[in-house]
């Protein structure tokens, strides 16, 4: 009797996350002046149109922005992995000198920043602004996900690392061949965590960018959300302005959000596992 009430309930949370997006996508595939009319649930596209999707994509950014937000994505996931394992790594090894001390001051930045304006000012005497590299190098390592990456390396048995080093294994090595091997569960999660940052970072670049070739596909994808459907209306009438702007806000959230969607399914496997090796310590 639970297990059938558990079925039901999970089913009807799935469906109450599932329905938004599926009403997007259904929206932006829909005839601009049906939808309009449309009013209550939407369960299949009222008519069939692709020309929200087409003004998206007409707009000569949107290119750019997938360009720029690939780029940021590629390099900054790769980059995050390999600095916030470098720090993991040493601060599981237990005769590291001062590691409790040092901790505590890697906590703290979990709570207590420098503020808005000194990081602005920041990055701007270091050359940051208005540059790719700007979205990138001041954020290579989330204090979370490198609390959750140390634990999971501190599960490793001692014994496999002072086996290792009895061979003469360098830390190098140790981390190489046998730390991240053991690892891949709360790396997989890694990426995901990092990856959804980049993918939907729009307020640094919104702040630190001024050339607009160089702007992420998510301030792109804002700017029409919140300003921009007008301009990208050309040829509509003033009667298909609201219609055409309405399905144009369903189009730009699909395309913002399907493709983050289709990296989970093949970390979704890694994704418990990695978490709760990663946050529980025994």
């Amino acid at each position: 009797m639970f297990q059938t009430f558990n079925y039901i309930f999970l089913a009807a949370l799935v469906l109450l996350c599932l329905y938004p997006m599926w009403y997007c996508l259904m929206a932006s595939i829909s005839n601009p002046g049906a939808m309009m009319r449309h009013m209550g649930p939407l369960l299949l596209p009222k008519g069939f149109s692709l020309a929200s999707y087409g003004k998206v994509f007409a707009n000569p950014n949107i290119i750019s922005g997938y360009k720029n937000t690939i780029f940021i994505l590629v390099v900054g996931v790769i980059l995050c992995l390999l600095m916030t394992s470098l720090g993991a790594y040493v601060l599981s090894r237990k005769d590291l000198l001062f590691r409790k001390p040092l901790m505590m001051i890697i906590m703290f930045t979990m709570f207590f920043t420098g503020g808005l304006i000194p990081t602005y000012l920041n990055l701007k005497e270091l050359h940051l602004t208005n540059s790719l590299w700007g979205l990138i190098i001041p954020f290579l390592v989330n204090t979370f996900n490198l609390i959750i990456l140390r634990t999971s390396f501190e599960s490793i048995p001692d014994s496999l690392i002072e086996a290792a080093q009895i061979d003469g294994a360098s830390h190098w090595k140790i981390l190489i061949s046998i730390v991240l091997p053991l690892s891949k569960a709360t790396l997989a999660v890694m990426v995901l965590y990092y990856g959804v940052e980049k993918w939907n970072g729009w307020f640094w670049a919104s702040a630190l960018i001024r050339n607009r070739e160089l702007l992420p596909l998510q301030v792109i994808l804002r700017e029409i959300l919140l300003s921009s459907t007008q301009s990208m209306q050309t040829g509509a009438g003033a009667g298909d302005t609201e219609a055409i702007g309405a399905t144009i806000r369903y189009a730009t959230t699909i395309v913002a959000t399907v493709p983050i969607l289709c990296v989970y399914p093949f970390v979704q496997k890694h994704f418990t596992k990695g978490v709760m090796v990663g946050a529980v310590k025994e």
